[in-house]
């Protein structure tokens, strides 16, 4: 269990690690549609199109980076004060009984609305958007899986810190 959890724990850091140059990107990319729009006079949807898909892409696939870190929501006014064994104990019960079945839904009920994207291979309303929307509706299905693997990894976490008392 220990191997399992560092190796998704590993994936998880560089999925996060890959998802933090977004940002980066994100603000360049802003930067220019301002100043084309506002010094320049022009619009660019397909600028726009950019910062939105890099936007979704960060939170969707940074997801299991931010769990992995302990960034996501948690009541910590309680949690903080918690011993390791239970602490892992809310962890352990709060993977299996939320975030599990959550990831599992999302996967189940977004697997249909992928699919139908990528069989029509849909494209941006905009005339000259990106024309890659079906490729960032799998981000639905990427971001259960991650989420779910992190998840799991969290589940054997909690599991061997109980174990082991």
């Amino acid at each position: 269990m220990h191997k399992i959890s560092k190796n998704l724990d590993s994936f998880s850091e560089l999925t996060g690690k890959i998802c933090s140059w977004f940002v980066a990107v994100m603000v360049l990319v802003t930067c220019i549609v301002v100043v084309m729009r506002y010094g320049l006079d022009m619009g660019s949807v397909l600028l726009q199109d950019v910062v939105l898909y890099l936007h979704g892409g960060l939170f969707l696939l940074g997801s299991a980076f931010a769990l992995k870190r302990g960034a996501h929501v948690r009541v910590d006014i309680f949690y903080r004060d918690f011993s390791d064994l239970r602490k892992a104990w809310v962890d352990l019960l709060g993977n299996i009984i939320f975030l599990q079945p959550v990831c599992w839904m999302i996967l189940f009920s977004s697997w249909g609305y992928v699919e139908f994207s990528w069989r029509i291979m849909e494209v941006s309303a905009e005339p000259d958007g990106l024309p890659f929307v079906y490729v960032q509706k799998s981000l639905l299905i990427a971001l259960a899986v991650l989420l779910g693997f992190q998840s799991l990894s969290e589940i054997f976490k909690s599991l061997i810190t109980i174990k082991d008392g």
